[in-house]
């Protein structure tokens, strides 16, 4: 549920400044994408201290080096955490923590069916519900960046004639 939090609890926090007269901080998507930071340092970080022999427990035992597993997926986690917060590579590290939320759910359907973790009080719905709404997040940076690159400059040849606009 931490993580959750801290992604509803940053967002909001920044979108709060940003309508408070926090110029910058008055875009979706760049208060979105502070909160993905912080929810993905949070659970970067526990992949190592705190929580990793729980983690490791996680892992589905067809997977080989759980510990291994445990040790990439939390430095993917920093490093997307890291990439989401910088506009030149924010659209890589949504697609990439898109695809590491996908990858890594098997290992939360395992945990929480297999009872293989005794703090997870979550259940499988739950869980379920969650992990969409992280993926909703991290896919919604990743299509805005999507849409902006197609959309013409303000003062393009193309907008000015309005080619490239919808009807």
């Amino acid at each position: 549920m931490e993580p959750l939090i801290a992604l509803v609890g940053v967002t909001a926090v920044l979108l709060a400044l940003g309508a408070a007269g926090l110029r910058p901080l008055r875009s979706w998507p760049l208060a979105l994408r502070g909160g993905i930071a912080a929810m993905f340092t949070l659970t970067g970080v526990v992949h190592f201290v705190g929580m990793r022999e729980e983690l490791i427990a996680m892992v589905p035992p067809a997977l080989p080096a759980p510990a291994l597993l445990v040790t990439v997926t939390g430095v993917l986690e920093l490093a997307g955490a890291a990439g989401i917060l910088w506009a030149r590579t924010s659209p890589w590290a949504a697609a990439g923590l898109s695809a590491l939320l996908v990858v890594m759910f098997p290992a939360n359907v395992h945990a929480i069916t297999a009872g293989t973790v005794s703090g997870m009080t979550e259940s499988l719905p739950l869980r379920t519900a969650m992990q969409a709404v992280f993926l909703a997040a991290t896919l919604a940076v990743l299509v805005h960046h999507l849409r902006e690159r197609r959309r013409p400059a303000p003062d393009s040849p193309e907008r000015a004639s309005g080619a490239g606009t919808a009807v």
